[in-house]
């Protein structure tokens, strides 16, 4: 039974990164995306409240490069660690 639990273990862990990663990236994305259409809305309500969005929105992006930039340090990381585990 042992063998069996290990089995699932090394064959879930690759799979529970790449979940973690695409929930990671679908939510900037989305994020992003929702905050620039209601700047896009607020343009010709309000220029100022639009212009505070944008600031947020370019903000945010930068957010997003360094949070991307720590998911590929993190994925190379423990891709390396799978595989010294597994050899």
């Amino acid at each position: 039974i042992l063998i069996v639990i290990k089995t699932i273990s090394l064959l879930i862990q690759p799979l529970a990164l790449a979940v973690g990663l695409t929930v990671n990236i679908t939510a900037g994305h989305l994020l992003i995306h929702l905050i620039s259409s209601d700047a896009l809305a607020l343009i010709f309500i309000n220029i100022v409240l639009s212009s505070i969005t944008l600031i947020i929105l370019f903000l945010l992006t930068i957010l997003e490069l360094a949070i991307a930039m720590i998911q590929a340090y993190v994925f190379t990381l423990l891709v390396s660690l799978y595989l010294h585990n597994n050899t």
